[in-house]
């Protein structure tokens, strides 16, 4: 690496060139960033929470299986989806998923039926429970729509199956909205996290009272 003096000051100053090879040597974008002091700023990371969901009084033997939800790609991952007026798709910037969306549904809604006290046994697949139903999800949406009074919404498609034999014991579209407070990210989050409260505790309760 080679240098130049400065006029007139007698220190030595880097020609920015050199810094362009520095990143090539370090052969990597983040080792560029490091050396840059920059890099990319950390993402915030959200949950959802299972609602608190009591039985209807009577807790039965059924087993049931939780199966990973199915979604569209543009769900099918960690983006926090935002649509504007326009119904285009966005991503809520500098906010993600703690993991793909539908296996954080998934869980949750695992949590939501083991909350209710309702079934025998509540599992996810590998997990060696004796299974009488499935509960087979479709995420169709899990967005806040943006552009005027901002509004979370949340549709679930839910299917009850009888495990035995392959039927379709029920099943039924969950819809929910709520009201976003603020225009921050966790505002966004929080409004989502409320709607799908409300549609998991509507899906436990309907299926407590079909099996």
């Amino acid at each position: 690496m080679t240098a130049r003096q400065a006029p007139g000051r007698g220190k030595f100053v880097f020609k920015p060139v050199r810094v362009a090879l520095i990143c090539a040597y370090a052969g990597t974008l983040t080792a560029c960033a490091a050396l840059l002091g920059g890099g990319p700023a950390p993402l915030d990371t959200y949950e959802l929470n299972a609602p608190d969901q009591a039985s209807r009084g009577r807790s039965s033997r059924v087993q049931v299986l939780i199966a990973e939800p199915s979604a569209l790609k543009s769900l099918d991952g960690q983006n926090v989806v935002i649509r504007p007026a326009d119904g285009s798709i966005q991503f809520l910037k500098g906010a993600q998923w703690a993991d793909r969306l539908p296996l954080v549904v998934q869980a949750r809604l695992a949590d939501a039926f083991q909350k209710s006290g309702a079934f025998g046994g509540v599992g996810k697949p590998g997990e060696g429970l004796a299974i009488d139903y499935q509960i087979v999800t479709e995420v169709r949406a899990f967005e806040v729509n943006v552009g005027g009074n901002e509004v979370a919404h949340v549709e679930l498609f839910v299917r009850i199956l009888n495990d035995r034999n392959g039927v379709v014991r029920a099943s039924k579209v969950f819809r929910a909205d709520a009201a976003v407070s603020g225009k921050a990210n966790k505002d966004y989050i929080a409004g989502l996290d409320a709607a799908f409260r409300d549609a998991a505790g509507d899906i436990v309760r309907w299926a407590d009272s079909l099996i």
